[in-house]
């Protein structure tokens, strides 16, 4: 792994926008790490390269969340081929549950997955996640779900969980995980850390045996707009130039 550590720039090798983009993939599984959210090397968050090509960055198979780098995250397309073959080899697997969506989402530029034990915990019971926080409302105001089906390998599930997702950019997969999509980067990190914050909140007041209150439905209907006006469309944008300066002291390789 050591060797495969040593990876050289592409900064040269890309577009402006495009390096841009493999900095801001590269912090997120970084900031994934961080908040302890990976599931060793499985999992992925995969960003859509602009351009007409419809290529996507994704993370070498293998790789540690805490030593993806920008040079590091490979470049593939929709049917998870490299474009590069001298870059890492990916998961192809990994990729079935973001190509899906990639493929019929224009507006999910990143899509984000995790294994979170609070996630996994909610995504298991039979009621999902119950309006029991502020943090709460806000998927709920756009949450979808998606039965289990077994691993993700099977093109045929590509079209349910279509189905399923819709135009939400929060889904729970049932006895699977959380999922999150965003027009950017930034945006999809914030949706998820919104989400795993719910499900971690939800887990937490079930544990203390006491009746738990819910947040009235007259609340719950009104959420959109409050969102909307209170976050700007979560605020993802406004809060990630604050998580890179964080990187940046205490993490800086992403950027490399």
């Amino acid at each position: 792994m050591s060797e495969q550590l040593a990876i050289p720039s592409k900064k040269d090798e890309v577009s402006e926008e495009e390096w841009q983009l493999r900095i801001d993939l590269a912090a997120a599984y970084r900031l994934i790490a961080l908040y302890g959210w990976d599931d060793l090397i499985f999992t992925h968050l995969s960003a859509r390269i602009p351009g007409e090509e419809h290529h996507f960055l994704i993370n070498p198979y293998g790789m540690m969340f805490e030593e993806i780098t920008a040079s590091s995250l490979v470049r593939i397309d929709q049917d998870g081929n490299k474009i590069n073959p001298e870059d890492f080899d990916i998961n192809p697997a990994g990729f079935t549950i973001h190509s899906a969506i990639h493929a019929v989402r224009e507006d999910a530029a990143c899509v984000m997955h995790t294994h979170t034990t609070a996630g996994v915990a909610v995504s298991a019971q039979k009621e999902g996640l119950l309006p029991l926080s502020q943090q709460s409302l806000f998927p709920l105001s756009g949450l979808a779900y998606h039965d289990y089906e077994g691993v993700a390998l099977r093109e045929d599930e590509k079209a349910r969980l279509q189905a399923d997702l819709g135009h939400a950019r929060f889904m729970i997969l049932r006895n699977h995980g959380l999922l999150t999509t965003g027009p950017s980067v930034a945006e999809a990190f914030l949706n998820m850390y919104i989400l795993q914050r719910a499900c971690e909140v939800q887990i937490q007041a079930m544990s203390g045996g006491q009746p738990l209150v819910r947040i009235p439905d007259t609340i719950l209907s009104s959420i959109r707009e409050q969102a909307k006006k209170v976050t700007r469309g979560m605020g993802g944008n406004l809060a990630w130039p604050g998580l890179l300066r964080k990187l940046d002291r205490i993490d800086p390789g992403f950027r490399s």
